[in-house]
């Protein structure tokens, strides 16, 4: 067998093993397409060097094609991802604010009464013994706990002399005055407070009828 001879045999081999490259699954259209394709490229009376070169010419850009759809796909699938840990981030952060929120809410209701009582105590000490140390003591822790209260945004809410809001005041009686019109609120039996914009307790009033 000559040199020649085996040159046709090998490419012959080399143009079988092109097209048992070519995926199984690959359509007819597919396979018009590439012959379409090489067509213009390969004439009839081109050589079977130039039918290879084009045929792995479409079968580059074919899986070019495919790779770029692949990572189009998986970028999607990164957005998505990221998108739903985000929402999540967010959803936990809102999650744990409120729980926050509710257990200082619970602890400075059990807080309220300590400051009713401490008021209640001063409001009963004589002119006289104002100026006694343990009075003054006593005044001193009071402003004290007013203080740090504000500091965390707790803040009495206003009663006497303002218009009854259902939102913030609690009417449990009506009454006579001279002094405000009808629907103000002459008394108050019981302070109220808000802890950052948010009642913690309403104000029991008496508004005027």
């Amino acid at each position: 067998m000559n040199e020649e001879t085996k040159k046709e045999l090998q490419e012959d081999i080399d143009t079988q093993e092109v097209i048992q490259d070519t995926p199984e699954e690959e359509t007819a259209s597919e396979k018009e397409e590439m012959e379409e394709t090489a067509e213009p490229i390969a004439g009839e009376n081109d050589s079977k060097e130039e039918k290879k070169a084009a045929r792995r010419k479409f079968k580059a850009d074919k899986k070019q094609d495919a790779l770029k759809e692949k990572i189009d796909e998986l970028e999607d699938r990164v957005k998505r991802q990221m998108a739903e840990f985000d929402n999540f981030r967010k959803r936990s952060e809102k999650e744990k604010t409120a729980m926050f929120e509710t257990g200082a809410k619970s602890v400075i209701e059990k807080i309220l009464p300590v400051v009713d009582n401490f008021e209640r105590g001063l409001a009963t000490v004589p002119e006289e013994e104002k100026n006694l140390p343990f009075v003054e003591g006593m005044e001193m822790i009071y402003k004290q706990l007013i203080t740090e209260l504000e500091k965390i945004e707790v803040k009495p809410i206003p009663a006497i002399g303002e218009e009854f809001n259902p939102d913030f005041h609690n009417a449990v009686m009506q009454v006579e005055s001279e002094e405000y019109e009808s629907g103000i609120i002459a008394q108050e039996l019981q302070k109220g407070y808000t802890y950052r914009d948010s009642v913690v307790r309403h104000s029991m009033v008496a508004v005027v009828s």
